[in-house]
């Protein structure tokens, strides 16, 4: 990947940034854990799900929210971050006007920031949500969520309990045309130690029945 810098709102952004080699590729966006925990850009589930990303011929890009890394600025309280996902979202934009679809991605921290930005950015097609923190922070802005993704969680997550998930799941569940696939990783804890393989092959299957149904609908 390239190492790359934009402007945020607070200053200079740190990347990372993978081009597709496939021409008109969609693109995806990868949010990271949060900032005062230790969370970066180089957080291994992050990493992870931008090679699946990779390997589906997506150009990607992860990045550090301000005062993470190299990126400038102070932790916001998701705010400020919000917006530095906004101006991520607008870079990978500017070099791909012609990508077919937009994904979005967030582990935990990233996970709360990623579906906020979903719901201001409508050309966002579909979303990988991996342990949301429901039990922490409210979700209830996702009325209704204007796009079907994934949502998944550990059954033996530390930090975010099985119900608060579920709930969420449940809300989005009801609402028309909208199709939330979640899957619960059995044994993983939060940071899906020694379960990175399954986190990987859930979001890689998902993300080719996805493209099935994206290539389907055109040939139709």
């Amino acid at each position: 990947m390239t190492e790359i810098f934009f402007n945020g709102p607070a200053g200079r952004i740190e990347g990372r940034y993978h081009v597709s080699p496939k021409p008109d590729a969609p693109i995806a966006l990868v949010l990271h854990p949060h900032p005062a925990y230790g969370g970066t850009m180089n957080n291994p589930v992050v990493k992870q799900i931008t090679q699946v990303f990779q390997q589906h011929e997506f150009s990607v890009l992860r990045f550090n929210f301000r005062g993470v890394g190299r990126s400038i600025g102070e932790f916001d309280n998701g705010i400020g971050e919000l917006s530095d996902a906004a101006a991520a979202l607008d870079w990978l934009q500017q070099f791909n006007e012609n990508a077919p679809q937009c994904w979005i991605a967030g582990f935990s921290f990233g996970a709360w920031i990623s579906m906020q930005l979903l719901m201001r950015r409508p050309e966002i097609s579909g979303f990988i949500t991996i342990s949301p923190p429901a039990n922490m922070y409210d979700f209830a802005f996702l009325a209704p969520c204007p796009a079907s993704g994934t949502i998944i969680h550990g059954t033996n997550d530390q930090v975010v309990g099985q119900e608060p998930i579920e709930k969420l799941v449940q809300k989005l569940a009801t609402q028309k045309n909208i199709v939330v696939d979640y899957t619960k990783i059995k044994g993983a804890n939060h940071f899906y130690d020694k379960h990175l393989d399954q986190l990987s092959d859930h979001v890689s299957n998902y993300l080719t029945e996805q493209m099935q149904v994206v290539e389907a609908a055109k040939s139709a």
